[in-house]
Formats: C-alpha cells, structure tokens, sequence
C-alpha cells in the first residue's frame, strides 16, 4: 500500500462514528521503517500549516480496520482531542495512547 493510498481514505472514530479528517501525515520509525502512527490536522488547518485546531496523533495500534475507504480507529474516549508524544521521547504528552 502506498502512502497516497492511505491519504485519500477519511478517517473515522469508531466509539463516537465521527469523521476525523484525512491522513496529511505519517510517523515512521527510522529504525525498523514502521508506521508508528497516522496524523490527521485538525480542522480549520490549510495545508497542514495554516489555521487552528489541535491535530490527532493516532498510534498504529489504534487502528482498528483499514477498509477501501476508510481507516477505522478507536481512540480512547475523553482523549480524542489530544495529541501523543511517544514515551521514550523523555518529553510529557497528553494521553492520546
């Protein structure tokens, strides 16, 4: 699968059934070459660069089904607005994961 591939699927919440937006990024482990998580910017956001809104980091693991049109994820309900900073960053993150 390409990444162009996953970028023109909508991305959806199952817990809620909300539509989250689409993929305008990936994080990938430099070192094993994995997907480690899907980033979504958040609304209001042009290009991923201007305009509001908190993006969703979503870990790999949170993927629950990756259909012909749409990526399925479940995200923990009262952090969906919240982002993920990998733990071994040594930084503090807000949930997410």
């Amino acid at each position: 699968m390409r990444i162009s591939d996953l970028q023109a699927k909508d991305v959806v919440n199952v817990g809620e059934g909300k539509r989250l937006g689409t993929i305008g990024d990936l994080e990938i482990d430099t070192d094993s070459g994995l997907v480690r998580a899907l980033v979504i910017p958040g609304q209001g956001k042009f290009f991923g660069m201007v305009g509001g809104g908190q993006d969703y980091v979503i870990p790999w693991h949170q993927i629950v089904k990756i259909g012909s049109d749409v990526i399925l994820v479940d995200l923990h309900s009262g952090h969906e607005s919240s982002y993920y900073i990998p733990p071994q960053s040594g930084k503090q993150g807000t949930g997410g994961y």
